[in-house]
């Protein structure tokens, strides 16, 4: 699929607390359908930032049926789009807005009965609300509980609408926060979800964590590990764990040492790249399938090029690819041929990729 981006208008932004902010779209009637979504995806946002083209992922905040299309968007140290954000946008303001994408969400279906626990930690939580909102109305027999980790109070994002999620759904919606720099009365919720103290939250806060249909994981990357880690050693399935990831970790030196070999040996060798029903023999002439696609004028999507939003996902249909980081994708979309461009490198030639597949 090429890259379809929309200009949409800013309807509000609205302070969620100190440092993040929240960006609601006005989406023109004829535009309804292509911004349709599922609980958990994202969007992938581009503006002109000081001259430059900056793209960047956001998840939606909101549930499919609330009628709104929001993401939230927290400030860090040297952001150029989270602080433009903070700083420079305002209602009726446009930005380049490309269709919802991902795979951290789920099937839900009203007549089910199950269980779901979610890990978030600061800006993670804005994929997880999506899944909370969405699974406790269109699953009125469903549970939900929430781990959620802070510095403090003053930074939780979306701690009223928490709240008021807990009085709504009482007995089906389960909050506990879990702050850093902040002491309450129990020590459990005192410090950050590392290992240990998320290996007590399932054992004492979780009844039958085998039995929980989905573990949904999204927030800083040592607390999504140590979540994983410790949901694997209570002997939870790893079909069940399902992880967002907003930022990849650097390669181990053995791996880029290993894809930099492949780059030399593939560079200069053609492959086939199908995108928006067209195939053009590309040359692999800069570092990953993608960017080579775009150097050959193809409009092949991207957004993070880290491996983590799979923007770039595409089909390998002949020949054999090897790929670097790979959070973006389930394992079932690596098994059925699936990957991100932005990380792979063909393996001699005679390789096909299909961005429509």
């Amino acid at each position: 699929m090429a890259e379809h981006f929309y200009p949409l208008r800013v309807a509000e932004v609205v302070a969620e607390t100190d440092d993040a902010n929240s960006i609601l779209f006005e989406v023109p009637e004829e535009l309804a359908s292509a911004f349709r979504f599922k609980a958990g995806q994202h969007l992938t946002l581009r503006a002109d930032i000081g001259g430059e083209e900056v793209r960047r992922n956001y998840s939606l905040c909101v549930a499919p049926d609330s009628g709104e299309l929001r993401v939230t968007v927290k400030r860090i140290a040297g952001g150029v789009f989270s602080n433009w954000v903070g700083d420079q946008l305002r209602p009726g303001d446009t930005i380049d807005v490309m269709t919802p994408h991902g795979s951290f969400t789920s099937d839900f279906d009203a007549g089910a009965e199950r269980r779901y626990v979610g890990f978030a930690g600061g800006s993670g939580i804005t994929p997880v609300i999506s899944l909370i909102r969405t699974a406790l109305a269109a699953e009125p027999k469903s549970r939900f509980t929430l781990f959620y980790g802070n510095r403090d109070a003053g930074s939780i994002i979306f701690l009223e609408a928490l709240a008021a999620l807990k009085d709504r759904y009482m007995g089906r919606f389960e909050l506990y926060h879990f702050l850093s720099d902040e002491e309450g009365d129990v020590d459990l919720f005192n410090g950050m979800l590392d290992r240990e103290t998320c290996a007590d939250a399932i054992e004492h806060l979780v009844d039958a964590p085998q039995h929980v249909t989905a573990w949904f994981i999204c927030g800083p990357g040592p607390m999504m590990d140590a979540a994983e880690a410790a949901l694997l050693d209570k002997g939870v399935s790893k079909d069940r764990i399902h992880i967002e990831r907003f930022t990849a970790g650097r390669p181990s030196a053995a791996l880029a040492a290993q894809m930099a070999a492949l780059q030399e040996e593939a560079a200069g060798q053609t492959m086939s790249v199908t995108l928006d029903g067209r195939t053009r023999r590309v040359e692999f002439s800069a570092g990953n399938i993608l960017d080579s696609a775009r150097d050959a004028g193809l409009p092949a999507p991207f957004a993070c090029k880290a491996g983590v939003c799979a923007t770039c996902r595409a089909k390998v249909t002949r020949g054999k690819v090897e790929m670097a980081a790979r959070y973006g994708l389930t394992d079932e979309e690596i098994a059925a041929g699936y990957v991100l461009t932005c990380q792979s490198v063909p393996v001699g030639e005679g390789v096909a990729v299909d961005y429509d597949a």
